[in-house]
């Protein structure tokens, strides 16, 4: 029997939640981190724990990158897979088993100690791993194993999180994949995206728009790999810190190349140059901290990473993925305008905060925000995730 067929058939035969992974994850993911940020704020302004469970730092770190960030990260590469491979993609019952896992692991991580919990909660990234690598081998598809090396190495540096020793370097380690995920992909998307408005607008900057992973493109992500890898190795040196600037200046000039100055009109295209923006900002923030220590604390550019990169970031793909694979028009209305307003201000404000020894005000004013534009995600974008496509859309 042809697998693939046969996949197709019991996707089409799913609710329509379970017909694609962005459906699910998106939602939960979103979810989550509207509900996570506000508990942080209010256990670290002394307000006690949270209804289950006390987060503390380490969880609070924990649940945003191997709960939140996996969920998003696991919706969009089982959802952009299958249309690098041409194979129906995973649906139904699969879905439904991946998305309990991740949940599993949820509850796992914040009702349960020991071994048995920790292999449950662990096991989701190295299975999402397992299945990239499936699809990507079996569509032959060798350009995007990459992509399947980060999702390994974002399993991997899970595990590592849970030595106690090395937690801060596998937070190290799950950024520095983050920010390669978004220079790779989001280095195709980003341009790609860019030119076809254009190409709808019949704007003038279609012709002069670079293609897909020029010279420069490939040097670029050369050197951000560079300079987060001493970054993990050796967190605190001084010319760990001058390769993050470098790399924070290349993939500035890699960003302007793209002309989002003149996206403006549409935020669904401006959102993602907006996203992307945080990258440089986030290494240099990174790289100035271990230059000048005494004027950029630490947590100000790894908040540009987390609240800024990785939050508007998956913002700007999620909106845009939903609509367009739900059959709707990849236009963004007000609500989901509102949605990257609020993400970016709330961004601004985090890093804002702890340029200021983490006041408590900023904090709480960035994370309201911040968590609001994930909870208005949730509310204004759950019908279409949970509902049919329109009638008269094609299948995708």
């Amino acid at each position: 029997m042809d697998r693939t067929a046969d996949r197709g058939a019991q996707r089409r035969a799913a609710p329509p939640v379970l017909q694609n992974a962005f459906r699910p994850f998106f939602l939960a993911g979103a979810c989550w981190a509207a509900a996570l940020v506000p508990l942080w704020v209010w256990e670290f302004a002394g307000g006690g724990s949270g209804p289950v469970t006390s987060l503390g730092l380490t969880g609070h770190a924990h649940e945003m990158l191997y709960g939140y960030l996996a969920a998003i990260v696991c919706g969009f590469a089982l959802t952009a897979i299958p249309n690098w491979t041409g194979r129906a993609p995973v649906a139904g019952k699969g879905l439904a088993a991946l998305f309990g896992l991740w949940a599993a692991g949820r509850i796992a991580a914040l009702a349960f100690d020991g071994m048995i919990g920790g292999l449950v909660e662990i096991a989701f990234l190295f299975v999402l791993a397992a299945v990239a690598l499936r699809e990507v081998m079996a569509g032959k598809n060798w350009r995007n194993l990459p992509v399947v090396v980060l999702l390994t190495l974002f399993a991997l540096s899970h595990l590592l999180f849970h030595a106690p020793e090395y937690y801060l370097a596998a937070i190290r380690a799950t950024f520095a994949v983050a920010a390669l995920l978004i220079a790779l992909i989001g280095g195709r998307i980003v341009p790609s995206f860019t030119r076809n408005w254009f190409a709808s607008m019949a704007s003038r900057h279609t012709a002069s728009m670079p293609g897909p992973m020029k010279t420069y493109d490939k040097i670029s992500i050369g050197v951000l790999f560079v300079a987060l890898l001493t970054w993990v190795i050796a967190p605190v040196h001084l010319v760990t810190g001058g390769l993050l600037v470098l790399a924070a200046l290349t993939q500035l000039g890699r960003l302007a190349r793209w002309k989002g100055q003149a996206t403006l009109a549409e935020p669904l295209v401006w959102s993602l140059h907006a996203g992307y923006a945080w990258l440089p900002i986030a290494v240099g923030l990174i790289g100035a901290g271990l230059v000048w220590p005494a004027a950029i604390p630490a947590s100000a550019g790894l908040h540009a990473m987390a609240a800024g990169l990785i939050g508007t970031m998956t913002l700007a793909v999620m909106t845009r993925a939903s609509l367009g694979h739900t059959g709707r028009a990849r236009k963004a209305d007000s609500v989901t305008t509102l949605i990257y307003a609020l993400a970016h201000l709330g961004a601004i404000i985090r890093v804002c905060a702890a340029l200021h020894e983490n006041d408590v005000l900023l904090l709480a004013a960035g994370a309201t925000l911040w968590s609001g534009a994930f909870l208005l995600f949730c509310i204004a974008y759950a019908p279409m995730l949970f509902g049919a496509k329109p009638a008269g859309t094609v299948s995708g």
